[in-house]
């Protein structure tokens, strides 16, 4: 008989939201014996609620998502007699490193303790979140423990920073495209958002609809070991592809040009934006990401891009212009039209961290 999980997700955790690949964690939990509920987070103390409310129910806890997501979970759990094991998976720094041109390796951890939390909540807590990092492959190698007076804190409260290897030449950097380069990006744009917006809003018509969350430091690492030299490497989370690409566009003082036909977008997502009104190139994705190098190795990154999990859909989609005004972003449309791609005003979404 399968056990049962519930699994809290913070869509937006971190700089660049959850970042664990949630299909693959999906089928590794169902292969381990698992019956996983997902719940999604709305807003601040979702987690702490959600917990407390429901984690009797099942016999593991697991939360994917920053430290201010693992803590509002552990405070959840503290309202729970005998609660069960709290499972942790890094969603807010594995990626953050990588886009760097680093392999993540260590975490610190730092927690605030509220006067008279028991011994064993805080022994489970540190046992669970060390089996958490196995999984994840980084080692907690320091941290701290400051202990205030009762109900200067709810229970625990833990934060965590992440370290990695730098071993790109160059690195990376928003600063380094060049006229002529190649844009790549590794898969479908767009899911992430409107996964949210569904979930938050309860449109039932968005049931085909998945969050595209994945973990990249590891396809990340093959491209740069297979072309060597890479220019750019972003996450298009908040504000989506389009305000990345302006980001980019600014910091590097160039124009850059994409092809509408070739971008990847899923027919769910693209017909869901048109019945709401948006825009698939302004949705925040959780798990892909933008790649910016020379032309001559445009084919051996989509290659290696194509060999991940994550990156089956990748496509190469345009190109440094060698014209154009800098800090632009044009897109040509599939009739062959040409329309500027601006930065995002406001959010179509409301920032959740």
């Amino acid at each position: 008989m399968k056990k049962r999980m519930m699994l809290i997700i913070n869509p937006m955790a971190g700089r660049s939201g959850y970042k664990t690949g949630f299909g693959e964690v999906m089928n590794i939990l169902d292969s381990g014996g698992y019956l996983t509920t997902v719940y999604f987070t709305q807003g601040r103390g979702d987690a702490t609620v959600m917990a407390a409310q429901h984690a009797a129910e099942y016999d593991t806890v697991a939360c994917i998502g920053g430290d201010g997501t693992l803590s509002e979970v552990v405070s959840g759990l503290m309202q729970v007699p005998n609660p069960p094991p709290l499972g942790y998976i890094p969603g807010g720094t594995v990626n953050d490193v990588a886009m760097l041109g680093a392999r993540p390796r260590y975490l610190s951890c730092a927690c605030i303790i509220e006067e008279g939390l028991e011994l064993s909540i805080l022994d489970r807590v540190v046992a669970d979140m060390a089996a958490a990092a196995q999984t994840a492959g980084v080692h907690i190698v320091t941290g701290d423990t400051k202990v205030v007076p009762r109900g200067m804190c709810d229970k625990i409260f833990i934060n965590t920073t992440g370290v990695g290897e730098i071993f790109a030449s160059p690195v990376p950097s928003g600063h380094a495209a060049r006229p002529g380069d190649a844009v790549l990006v590794s898969g479908a744009l767009g899911d992430h958002g409107l996964t949210v917006m569904g979930s938050r809003e309860g449109l039932s018509f968005l049931t085909d609809v998945a969050s595209d969350s994945a973990p990249l430091n590891h396809m990340i690492a093959d491209i740069i070991t297979a072309c060597g030299e890479v220019h750019v490497l972003r996450d298009p989370t908040r504000g989506g592809l389009a305000t990345t690409l302006n980001e980019i566009a600014e910091q590097s003082s160039v124009c850059i040009d994409i092809e509408e036909s070739l971008l990847p977008v899923h027919e769910s997502v693209r017909n869901g934006c048109s019945f709401l009104g948006l825009d698939p190139l302004y949705l925040a994705n959780e798990g892909k990401c933008i790649c910016i190098l020379p032309q001559d190795k445009a084919e051996a990154a989509l290659r290696a891009m194509q060999a991940s999990p994550y990156g089956k859909e990748a496509a190469i989609i345009g190109r440094v212009a060698e014209d154009g005004k800098p800090g632009q972003v044009r897109l040509r449309t599939r009739i062959g039209g040409q329309r500027l791609l601006g930065m995002l005003e406001g959010a179509q979404l409301p920032r959740i961290c």
